[in-house]
């Protein structure tokens, strides 16, 4: 029965870290960029969109301005999952919890 509370409070920490960890990329940010930076987007750790830029140069060409702000967001995505990866690996390394994060 020790053991068992041993695990239960091990297990309680790790929620507890986790959860930590998920508030803490909520605070943090990346920036997707297009088209040399012409299109800027900004994007937390839960992956919400914060902030647009776009270039004045870039706003003539319709087409072109839309491929670049989906360029810009799948970048910032990108960026975003990579970053959650790297920071919630830490608790799910060895698990296998499709939809975790």
């Amino acid at each position: 029965m020790k053991n068992m509370n041993q695990l239960m409070r091990q297990a309680k920490k790790m929620q507890e870290d986790i959860m930590k960890a998920q508030e803490a990329l909520g605070e943090r940010s990346v920036e997707g960029t297009a088209g040399g930076g012409a299109v800027k987007m900004v994007m937390n750790g839960h992956k919400e969109l914060m902030s647009v830029a776009i270039s004045p140069d870039v706003t003539d060409d319709v087409e072109m301005l839309q491929d670049l702000i989906l360029a810009a967001f799948q970048d910032a995505h990108q960026k975003v999952t990579e970053l959650t990866e790297s920071e919630m690996g830490k608790y799910t390394k060895g698990m296998n919890i499709p939809g975790l994060f």
